[in-house]
């Protein structure tokens, strides 16, 4: 599903981001990435879906060289990834139902198919009944829930969440990682960056660690290893 061999980041300004690496992540594998501030995390995982390229190095996901692909190709790449940020990043103006069912609408699917795979993925994630509501009206969970509803309407082969449960309180957490773990049992791949050690340590999951831009540790069943 994801294959990196010699994987550099050195941005303009002269700070090295990640240094050689060199990673394999089967389909249907739950990867968390952990490490300190400033580790290189968030670079490593905008790679993946080419909103920051390597200074050197190979990405491939799918099979498909993702540094091969121009400008004009990096969306459908996208179509096929479900990206899930910290700030949810919803359409403020529009509905539940509307953020979700636009993911469906970019790739000009069928009305009626996208009503019937909203509601399905609504109901998946526990918002069925709020379909109407605006992002304002729902708290910080809920919002959560939407961004997460919207990564997955399209069946993408990979989740990517960059800090999914940052914003929100240790239950609420739970909850999310519930769900993911539901997506995750359905055979879709998901890599997340986190900075949560109760649930990195309560899932149990491969742990791969990220300092000073270097993998130092990957574990199959790892935990956070790191102080709060």
């Amino acid at each position: 599903m994801l294959l990196m061999t010699g994987v550099s980041k050195t941005y303009r300004n002269g700070s090295v981001a990640l240094r050689n690496i060199d990673l394999h992540i089967k389909p249907g594998e739950f990867v968390f990435v952990v490490g300190p501030s400033g580790a290189g995390k968030s670079t490593f995982i905008k790679m993946l879906f080419k909103e920051v390229a390597p200074t050197t190095g190979k990405i491939y996901v799918d099979g498909v060289d993702v540094l091969a692909l121009t400008e004009k190709e990096v969306p459908f790449l996208r179509r096929q990834l479900g990206i899930i940020f910290q700030d949810y990043r919803l359409l403020p103006d529009r509905t539940v139902y509307d953020n979700v069912a636009f993911a469906m609408q970019v790739i000009e699917a069928p009305p009626l198919k996208t009503r019937r795979r909203v509601m399905t993925v609504l109901e998946l994630v526990g918002l069925k009944n709020r379909a109407n509501a605006y992002p304002g009206e729902l708290s910080g969970g809920e919002q959560q829930r939407i961004a997460i509803a919207r990564a997955i309407v399209n069946d993408p082969i990979l989740v990517i969440a960059d800090e999914p449960t940052g914003n929100l309180d240790p239950e609420t957490s739970m909850e999310i990682m519930r769900i993911f773990t539901g997506i995750n049992e359905s055979g879709t791949t998901i890599v997340m960056a986190t900075h949560d050690r109760e649930i990195v340590n309560f899932m149990g999951k491969r742990v791969i660690a990220i300092e000073n831009g270097l993998i130092v540790r990957d574990d199959a069943k790892g935990v956070y290893g790191y102080e709060s």
